[in-house]
């Protein structure tokens, strides 16, 4: 089978390529390498890579050429980053997932799994949060995420596609560079390895569902191969605080930092948990890694960028 892989040089949708790859299939990356890393892709005879990006159509055209899947990972990600540039968001976001469904219309590829977040949610109303939670976004990026995920069901249904959309909550591991837009592990890592302070956004008591990359690759994978429509969350099932994760990031370091704390920032959620049933019951989905063993694992990898401690 020959998959496309939106963003597949990116952070998440590189971890995806092995995936699949592992798998035997034929993948095709489409990534315009303003955040991914060509390196990121590994050398592989059954891996080709397009250099364009999802709101060209006769790029998304050529990338969908002799493909049955689709994983749709290619984004604008960051609450920070929506709320300074939302209309950027949303072009990428909202604009560019039409293009490619569009061009799946067009190709007649009739498979796909879109990469969604937990933003869509906004602050909760009840814990751990389902599928049914109501979504009532806080930031553009939860917003844009949550029409572009409107969009692919509706296209579903429209034209009796398979297209299941996952909710990813808070995503760390391999390839996952600094970030200054909030993805706070790479953060605090970094941060850490350069002798720098850790900064807590308001008082760290915050929760978070932090999960692994593999699991969350793997669970790209499960949702293609379960064959089952809708959306579902992926996430560990634990809510960790801010001040947790910054006392277990210091252990796995094996280094200590200065925790300094800074006002709260605009956009952002109190609590998050994800409720994993539907996941564990339609897509044979189950969290693997723990926090303690995918730190670890990343501070390895880090650790071998020269960048990391530049």
């Amino acid at each position: 089978m020959r998959v496309l892989i939106t963003g597949g040089a990116g952070f998440i949708g590189s971890n995806v390529v092995r995936e699949c790859l592992a798998r035997g299939w034929a993948v095709t990356v489409l990534d315009n390498f303003t955040t991914g890393y060509r390196e990121n892709l590994p050398s592989d005879a059954n891996l080709r890579s397009i250099d364009g990006d999802i709101r060209d159509a006769s790029a998304v055209d050529n990338a969908l050429g002799g493909v049955e899947a689709v994983f749709h990972l290619a984004a604008a990600v960051g609450n920070v980053r929506s709320i300074e540039d939302p209309r950027e968001d949303s072009e990428v976001n909202v604009l560019g997932t039409i293009r490619v469904l569009e061009g799946m219309r067009r190709s007649g590829t009739r498979r796909l799994v879109m990469s969604s977040s937990a933003a869509i949610f906004g602050e909760p109303r009840r814990l751990p949060i389902d599928e049914a939670h109501p979504t009532e976004p806080d930031s553009p990026y939860g917003v844009s995420k949550l029409a572009a995920e409107k969009h692919c069901l509706c296209y579903g249904r429209l034209y009796g596609w398979q297209v299941t959309c996952l909710r990813y909550f808070n995503v760390y591991g391999v390839n996952q560079r600094y970030d200054a837009y909030g993805n706070v592990i790479p953060i605090f890592a970094t941060r850490l390895l350069r002798d720098e302070p850790l900064i807590v956004y308001g008082d760290g008591e915050q929760t978070r569902d932090f999960v692994d990359v593999e699991d969350v690759a793997r669970a790209n994978r499960c949702a293609l191969e379960a064959g089952i429509s809708g959306p579902f969350n992926i996430g560990s099932g634990v809510a960790t605080t801010i001040n947790e994760l910054a006392a277990l990031i210091q252990s796995c370091a094996g280094r200590s930092a200065t925790v300094r704390h800074d006002p709260a920032r605009p956009g952002e959620v109190r609590r998050s948990v994800a409720d994993l049933a539907a996941s564990r019951r339609s897509l044979a989905y189950t969290p693997e890694v723990d926090l303690r063993r995918g730190l670890g694992r990343y501070f390895t990898w880090l650790r071998s960028l020269d960048r990391a401690v530049q």
